[in-house]
């Protein structure tokens, strides 16, 4: 329901001693109406930028509450929206070390379909075929990436001292290996 402050002025006035219609009265209350109407108004926004989710004049304040943005995606300019969206997953973020957890990290940075194989060492009792790996290798884990996005070929467009080929995402392993569990060691297999 929308309503002025002054007309609501006027209807507080006692009817037979004040004319709420009269010049200098209306004058008077209009006035005041409109600061009444504007301080409602700047309530209203105030308790928008109270949610992080509606923030918009105070994002700055909340990013620097929360240490945003991440160190990790420091130099990608990200939209209104984005530096919202980031500051809602760390206000609402509970966090984890389970496979699902880093797999949703990895689909939230663009590369759904993510999956994590956990490296152990060869024994006797493996297939011919099967890696070797030493016992160093029963603390790690790989995240598979299916998409080739962050791989790069040269071609016969590409500068001299480009590399041959290269790969990798930046923020994606430098996120990946804050959250990880400590005593782990992260690798990660683009194009997978």
């Amino acid at each position: 329901m929308s309503y002025r402050h002054a007309d609501l002025l006027k209807r507080l006035l006692p009817p037979e001693s004040l004319d709420a219609n009269g010049p200098r009265i209306s004058v008077e209350l209009e006035a005041e109406g409109a600061a009444l109407d504007r301080a409602l108004q700047s309530a209203r926004q105030l308790a928008d930028e109270m949610d992080p989710d509606s923030t918009s004049a105070l994002l700055p304040d909340w990013e620097r509450v929360y240490g945003l943005p991440d160190a990790c995606l420091e130099g990608a300019a990200q939209s209104k929206d984005q530096r919202r969206a980031s500051l809602v997953a760390k206000v609402v973020g509970m966090g984890g070390q389970s496979r699902p957890y880093f797999i949703s990290m990895a689909a939230t940075l663009g590369y759904p379909g993510a999956e994590i194989a956990e490296l152990r060492p060869a024994t006797c009792n493996d297939n011919c075929n099967a890696a070797l790996y030493s016992e160093e290798w029963r603390i790690a884990w790989r995240l598979d990436l299916p998409q080739d996005s962050a791989v790069f070929i040269a071609n016969c467009n590409s500068a001299c001292d480009d590399p041959l080929q290269s790969w990798g995402n930046r923020a994606l392993e430098c996120l990946l290996r804050r959250y990880k569990p400590a005593d782990t060691t992260l690798h990660f297999a683009y194009g997978v």
